[in-house]
């Protein structure tokens, strides 16, 4: 009975590593490189492509506005990226009062700008 046990719990932690170890190719496949982080950050921060900081509050920012609400935790309030990323390139479809500007139908930015923005947004 001890032994069936002891194996149990070794099947069990070897499954749990193993899943483990599944998951840090994904994360490392799919996270944005320093750079385009950076480039991300700089067209949310430029004044003439996304300038965000018109609306929103994002640590690191200054004269940040507060028509909209804080960029903070936008993993845990959009776990699914791809519906944060389509909220930044047209968020009139979940809210057709938005105030916000439509950056893709706009053609404010592009489809990889808008990439690269929503990846450094998904950071914060």
């Amino acid at each position: 009975m001890r032994r069936t046990a002891h194996l149990i719990k070794t099947s069990v932690s070897v499954t749990a590593l193993i899943g483990c170890l599944g998951l840090i190719a994904p994360i490392t496949a799919s996270a944005a490189d320093a750079a385009d982080l950076e480039n991300g950050k700089k067209l949310a921060f430029d004044r003439k492509k996304g300038n965000c900081l018109a609306c929103h509050q994002i640590e690191g920012g200054t004269l940040a506005g507060n028509i909209g609400p804080p960029l903070v935790a936008m993993k845990a309030r959009f776990p699914d990226y791809e519906k944060m990323k389509a909220q930044i390139s047209d968020p009139r479809v979940n809210n057709p009062n938005t105030i916000m500007i439509p950056f893709g139908p706009h053609g404010v930015l592009s489809a990889k700008e808008i990439e690269l923005v929503s990846q450094f947004i998904y950071t914060l």
